[in-house]
């Protein structure tokens, strides 16, 4: 998969664009203004595979938490803004590794030259954020509605405004609630557009159909090689975030590491709890650091076959199963030691 070349960028410790890993992103969804809350949920994210965190700055006691948060987490921190440049500023000022700005929210061209001079000042990049819902107007008569192209002129003229002002460090994002039309923006700005992109469907819903639409659009864009970094958006635990995120890259091979879990639909002849089974593997293998594939399966009949291209895997019998590793049965147990042997095996891994 050719990924597109873009400018590298550099957001605190983390290099995005060029040929860098595309970076695994979320947001906190606590009080910016609650430093220890914000702070412990940032730990649970990194915990969980996050690379670069976003909080909402809604207000100039958020912007100063910045400077508290900062020294406790280990990621870079982006500070979202909108409406009010001196938010934008200040965050700067307190800390942010990153900031998230849409010009045409911010206020006039002073106003987005304050912020964009503060930026320069710092070395802080800009993240330039079109969404299809705050379209101007003109953009919106022009194109009759929202489309790909009205989004793709609105952040393109935002970054040419910024340009001007003699400012390159910069990230664009474009995001739509709209699949397929988020896809065709993508593929048009990335003809047109040299930084970064950071992808993702805006407002894409629960973690189930959430999950699916930035499963499929998120799967289309990255797969066209464009995009440098992902957030998966739900209405959530952000944590959960994390883990799709994680999946769609590995699912595309844009990043290794990490357990696969693989589980067969079930049958008939499945004669064991494989639905509780499948979801306890996932649950007990996210926090061991191997790259396997393991598989679960329901059937003692066709399980050793269908898990041969797993690293090792398990497959249920009538109160017991079999432990699969590389194709070959290693071992009968009962079906309550299932779970647990599998563990041990993967907590003392040989090849």
């Amino acid at each position: 998969m050719l990924r597109n070349e873009t400018k590298e960028i550099r957001i605190g410790n983390v290099v995005i664009g060029g040929d860098h890993p595309v970076a695994i992103q979320s947001m906190t969804n606590t009080k910016t203004e609650d430093v220890d809350a914000t702070v412990s949920q940032i730990l649970k994210l990194e915990a969980a595979g996050c690379e670069i965190i976003r909080c909402a700055v809604p207000t100039m006691e958020a912007a100063e938490a910045l400077k508290e948060i900062r020294k406790k987490i280990h990621i870079p921190l982006v500070a979202d803004i909108h409406f009010d440049y001196r938010l934008a500023i200040a965050a700067i000022e307190n800390g942010a590794d990153k900031i998230r700005i849409n010009p045409g929210n911010i206020g006039s061209k002073e106003k987005v030259k304050a912020v964009v001079d503060k930026a320069k000042e710092k070395g802080v990049p800009i993240r330039v954020g079109v969404n299809s819902g705050s379209l101007e107007k003109p953009l919106l008569e022009k194109y009759g509605g929202v489309t790909a192209e009205g989004i793709v002129e609105s952040a393109l003229d935002k970054v040419r405004m910024i340009e001007e002002m003699g400012y390159d460090n910069l990230v664009v994002s474009i995001k739509s609630s709209d699949v397929l039309m988020c896809v065709k923006a993508h593929e048009l700005i990335a003809k047109e557009c040299h930084y970064p992109l950071h992808v993702g469907i805006t407002e894409s819903g629960t973690v189930y159909s959430g999950n699916v639409k930035s499963s499929v659009g998120l799967g289309i864009i990255l797969y066209e090689g464009i995009g440098n970094t992902i957030r998966v958006s739900l209405t959530g635990d952000p944590t959960e975030e994390i883990r799709t995120a994680k999946l769609i890259l590995r699912t595309l091979g844009l990043k290794k590491g990490g357990i696969e879990v693989v589980s067969c639909p079930t049958c008939g002849r499945t004669k064991i709890d494989l639905i509780g089974l499948a979801n306890e593997v996932e649950k007990m293998t996210a926090d061991i650091p191997l790259d396997l594939k393991v598989a679960v399966m329901g059937c003692v009949v066709n399980g050793p076959g269908e898990a041969r291209e797993a690293d090792i895997g398990i497959a249920g019998g009538i109160g017991e199963g079999l432990l699969i590793k590389k194709g070959e049965i290693i071992k009968k147990v009962k079906e309550e030691e299932l779970l647990d042997t599998l563990r041990q095996e993967l907590l003392n891994w040989k090849e």
